[in-house]
């Protein structure tokens, strides 16, 4: 029977931010289901619209836009899977898991003896990857509630945390990286992929939807107390970007889990 892990603590209000990110710029011309007009983002902001339409997801219809060939990261999802050189018996997290995409797939690379934590703030989400890993028999799937603060992960019990296409819904990232460090083993890896915003390259999509180029992302997970893996697997993505850290010993610069630099002022709106 599929373990579900209920977890405490203040969900974020009207906001998934963890749920698995937009389909890429192949399918711009499309509206998101439930999916109003997005205005620009100012830069480096995060437009927590972007986020409500998770709250009570169509998950049927995401899965119709999440598992599609024309999504780049769901037609290379097994070079990306490859990639990762998972092996049988490792605890990993897929960190905001949406459908369960890479969640299914990782937990087929662990075997019976691992064990997957998938992590969502949806509900909606969450209910339909344990009724999907209880038809399947992957026992070793958990379902983790999370908040817009942390990852609730119990300390030092993952080899390694997957985040796609899915960092630049973090309105708030600092705490969830300490979050995820915290939850890490020692020497555990956090594994990126994102969308690859350059300016006169990226699509409008792009440079509207994501707050911040790589060198931003990379230097805001430095700072949380990661290094970025010198041996990097060769994936060949054109709209996204792969990129593996390792925890590291050095004193992280953003705030113990669950906190924030940021007044809490309730939820955003």
């Amino acid at each position: 029977m599929n373990r579900k892990r209920t977890i405490t603590g203040p969900l974020a209000a009207a906001v998934a931010c963890l749920a698995l990110a937009l389909i890429g710029p192949s399918a711009v011309s499309q509206t998101a289901p439930s999916q109003t007009k997005q205005a620009e983002t100012p830069k480096g902001k995060v437009d927590p619209r972007i986020n409500a339409q998770f709250e009570k997801p169509d998950v049927k219809a995401w899965i119709e836009r999440f598992e599609s060939e024309n999504r780049e990261v769901f037609a290379r999802r097994a070079e990306i899977v490859s990639a990762l050189n998972l092996k049988p018996g490792m605890t990993v997290a897929d960190l905001g898991a949406g459908t369960g995409l890479f969640t299914r797939l990782m937990a087929d690379k662990v075997g019976a003896e691992g064990r997957v934590y998938a992590v969502d703030v949806s509900p909606g989400f969450l209910k339909h990857i344990a009724e999907q890993s209880r038809k399947l028999g992957q026992k070793q799937v958990t379902t983790v509630q999370g908040t817009q603060l942390a990852t609730n992960l119990a300390p030092g019990t993952v080899d390694l945390v997957f985040i796609c296409d899915v960092y630049h819904h973090l309105e708030d990232p600092e705490p969830v990286l300490a979050s995820i460090r915290q939850a890490l083993r020692p020497g555990g890896a956090l594994v990126l992929i994102e969308f690859d915003r350059v300016k006169g390259k990226s699509t409008e999509f792009v440079l509207k939807h994501v707050r911040a180029d790589k060198k931003q992302f990379f230097r805001e997970i430095e700072q949380a107390g990661f290094t970025l893996d010198s041996s990097q697997p060769k994936v060949k993505l054109a709209e996204n970007f792969f990129a593996r850290f390792r925890k590291d010993d050095r004193p992280p610069t953003t705030p113990a889990p669950g906190k924030s630099r940021r007044p809490d002022r309730g939820p955003r709106s």
